[in-house]
Parts: structure tokens; C-alpha cells; sequence
């Protein structure tokens, strides 16, 4: 939705500070804090800004938080693709920018790509198209040799866990999904996280998203 159509004030009442970045339908990423919010970027601290609202950051109490909305890729070879590319160096940059990796940090949301073979339901069925080949994944893995944990896939170790289900073929109820939905955050805050999970149920309602929900606690 865009920032005008945005619900803030029943967000308030609720007692939430919110920032929010809007693009219609398509884009739009927003943080949700009830320990205060300060310093919100709605751009890249660094390089070039982003048309498309793909990011938002600010200070959640103690933590600098990052909420992203990775570009799709589309295929290996549309410019999608290398915009992609480009949108992950970008991200990682503004993340040494604004905070260290000795910080609570996390940076969250939906980065349509899939860090390892066992994050998708068939590596083979999806050879050859985006969110798993190599440069993406390289990435992805840069961003994390920042100083990220993927604190999800740490504390759960098994296959078959997945936050994305395409509507089509019944995917969800036969399993063919992928993980490409993380909350990354620094060590410090890695160590003190006592629970991680990804919300199945919100995918099973009458207009669900074809993603759910991942979700922490510390």
C-alpha cells in the first residue's frame, strides 16, 4: 500500500511507533517499534537512492533495525537480475554504514533468494531460474561475513522448513516451498535470542499471503 493508505493511527492506538515506505501494490516495507523510533532512513546511507521503496531503517531502543524488500530477479537473464545484484551490495554497505557488527542489529524481510540446496523443496526443479544460483547466493553470504546470523536456520538445522509457497499447484499442501524470508541479526543479539519460528498457520487463512510469517524473540 502506499504510505498515505497506511494504517498508522490504528497502529498508534495500539501503542506502536511506525515508519513506513509505500509504493502501491507492489513495494512498501515499514517498522513496527514499541521501544521508540529514531534515525529512520528510507534510503540507502550510501551510493545511489532507490527508486522503489525496497528499505527502511531506524533505532529500536537499543537496536538498529532493517527492514527489506529484496528485488525478485525474475530471470538469470533480465536486467531484474543484475538490479538484484546490485540492491544486495547496496544493502550490505548501508548496513556497515549505520551500524557495527558489535551492535544489536537485524535486518529483516523478504530476500527472494535461498542460502542452500536444503532451503528449497527440489534444487533440481530449480536450476537455471533466480533465488538459488550462485552469484545470489554469494551475495546473500557477503552480507552475512558482515556480521549477520541467520538465527533461524541456526537454532533449526532440518530440511523442509520453508516461508514461501507459490499459490499455484497446490504447493502448499505438498510441500514445494522455498526459505527465502529471514530475520538476520548480529552475534550479541544471536546469543541472547531464546526462540525462532516460522508461522505456518498464517499461510492456511481465506486470502493468505504466499508467505508467512518468521518471527524472534530475545
Amino acid at each position: 500500500m502506499n504510505d498515505a493508505a497506511f494504517p498508522a493511527l490504528a497502529f498508534q492506538e495500539m501503542g506502536y511507533d511506525t515508519a513506513h515506505r509505500g509504493q502501491g501494490q507492489w513495494n512498501g516495507v515499514a517498522i513496527l517499534s514499541k521501544a521508540g523510533l529514531t534515525d529512520v532512513r528510507k534510503q540507502f546511507a550510501v551510493g545511489d537512492p532507490d527508486d522503489e521503496a525496497r528499505l527502511i531503517s531506524a533505532r529500536c531502543g537499543d537496536c538498529t533495525v532493517v527492514c527489506v524488500y529484496v528485488p525478485n530477479g525474475r530471470a538469470l537473464d533480465h536486467d531484474h537480475y543484475q538490479y538484484k545484484l546490485r540492491w544486495m551490495k547496496q544493502l550490505r554497505a548501508h548496513v556497515a554504514a549505520i551500524a557495527a557488527p558489535t551492535d544489536d542489529v537485524v535486518v529483516a524481510g523478504d530476500f527472494n533468494i535461498a542460502p542452500r540446496d536444503i532451503d528449497v523443496w527440489d534444487p533440481k526443479a530449480l536450476e537455471g531460474s533466480t533465488h538459488v544460483s550462485a552469484p545470489e547466493r554469494e551475495v546473500l553470504g557477503n552480507l552475512c561475513d558482515w556480521g549477520l546470523v541467520d538465527v533461524f536456520r541456526e537454532q533449526h538445522p532440518e530440511s523442509n522448513l520453508f516461508s514461501w509457497w507459490d499459490y499455484r499447484n497446490g504447493s502448499f499442501h505438498r510441500g514445494w516451498g522455498m526459505r527465502i524470508d529471514f530475520t538476520l541479526v548480529t552475534r550479541g543479539l544471536a546469543d541472547k535470542t531464546t526462540w525462532t519460528a516460522v508461522d505456518r498457520n498464517a499461510r492456511k487463512g481465506e486470502q493468505p499471503s504466499d508467505h508467512a510469517p518468521v518471527l524472534l524473540k530475545w
